[in-house]
């Protein structure tokens, strides 16, 4: 290991907080190198960093979230590969990194509309995070088992983008001038292309089905004609509990108290608000 001579390299930025990941330390090593300690040193982020986060085409692809995470934590040598259930962990542990441990958020109250900012904890929202307990199997009413494959961080940005594309096009063909009978072609030939993406993205989600009997069927073939062919009101059960846990790992949204004053304008006495992760908030 070559020595760094640089006489300003105690200014270098440093690890200034650690992690453990909600699915714990279970990725290859080519994804994350491995610690004694199974804990990942979180760094700032630099100029450059900040600078990727706001190029709006590198947030869109994805690109910019995975060269961040990689620069801030370099134990992480493939970002892409990371699980969904893990990532708002690594967001949060660098905003702290480069920050500090409050961050201020901005909604409106509902019914009334009005404007207000609250102050988040974000160690506190750090622990919970990393107390998350991750559950890979669902049961569904029939008996059936489902071993489930967490979606990682390509595969979400791979969806989106492509329900973004198809999003557009629906407009596009909307606001077009073309004949009612080739508007109905397009959305047509749309729609199924959103289907098949539904169906690509419940397919990656599904790692095995046990039956009843204890037989374990992990053939993608198999897998996919089972898909293909079960009854609608399966496939929406199983979609269903997909959802609740894909939030597995994610930051939970915030338990409000209206006052006094809000409730006589009908505001519900207590509410619920998002926290996301995005350059609206992510930056001081």
């Amino acid at each position: 290991m070559t020595e760094n001579t640089n006489p300003l390299n105690k200014y270098f930025r440093q690890a200034s907080i650690y992690i453990s990941l909600p699915s714990g330390t279970n990725y290859p090593p080519h994804v994350i190198t491995p610690s004694q300690t199974g804990e990942l040193g979180v760094m700032p982020m630099t100029a450059k960093d900040e600078i990727r986060f706001k190029t709006p085409d590198a947030l869109m692809n994805g690109q910019g979230v995975v060269d961040v995470i990689q620069s801030c934590v370099p134990d992480i040598k493939d970002a892409w590969q990371i699980k969904s259930y893990d990532l708002d962990t690594i967001l949060v542990a660098i905003r702290i990194a480069t920050y500090g441990e409050t961050m201020d958020i901005n909604f409106q109250v509902p019914v009334t509309n009005e404007d207000v900012s609250h102050t988040v904890n974000l160690p506190a929202v750090l622990d919970e995070l990393r107390s998350t307990k991750v559950d890979s199997h669902i049961m569904l009413d029939d008996g059936l088992k489902i071993t489930v494959r967490p979606l990682t961080y390509k595969d979400m940005t791979s969806t989106s983008l492509q329900t973004f594309q198809q999003q557009k096009m629906y407009t596009a063909i909307q606001d077009s001038q073309l004949a009612d009978e080739e508007k109905a072609k397009r959305f047509n030939q749309a729609f199924k292309t959103l289907t098949d993406l539904n169906a690509s993205i419940l397919l990656k989600n599904i790692n095995s089905i046990t039956m009843t009997d204890g037989t374990e069927i992990t053939d993608p073939t198999h897998i996919k004609e089972f898909v293909d062919n079960a009854n609608a009101t399966l496939i929406k059960e199983i979609e269903g509990k997909l959802t609740t846990l894909r939030g597995q790992g994610a930051v939970k949204p915030l338990k409000m108290k209206a006052t006094e004053e809000q409730i006589k304008k009908g505001v519900p006495a207590t509410y619920e608000v998002p926290v996301t992760f995005d350059t609206s908030n992510f930056f001081v």
